[in-house]
């Protein structure tokens, strides 16, 4: 490359949905276990995108999901569509 020549610069490529859920999911742990086995919080682990998704929304949306409610809606008023979408495709990984 010659002193005259512009350099191009490349962009970072955007964070892989799982990697940016793993990131995400490391405030879940205390509760979800882990690797979604439950503990204070119930098990991850088997359920299916669609229904954490799911979920998640109705938590986002403040309304009540099961006894876990109080805990869960603070946590994911936060989370936009894509970081909800991210933490689903990390938990069906396990």
């Amino acid at each position: 490359m010659s002193a005259t020549e512009p350099v191009t610069q490349v962009a970072a490529a955007p964070a892989a949905p799982a990697a940016n859920g793993q990131q995400l999911y490391s405030t879940c742990m205390g509760c979800h276990g882990m690797t979604g086995g439950g503990g204070v919080g119930p098990k991850l682990q088997g359920q299916s995108r669609d229904d954490i998704i799911t979920k998640m929304n109705a938590y986002r949306a403040g309304e009540q999901v099961g006894p876990m409610t109080a805990m869960m809606a603070p946590m994911a008023t936060n989370l936009n569509d894509a970081e909800i979408e991210a933490l689903a495709d990390y938990i069906v990984t396990f």
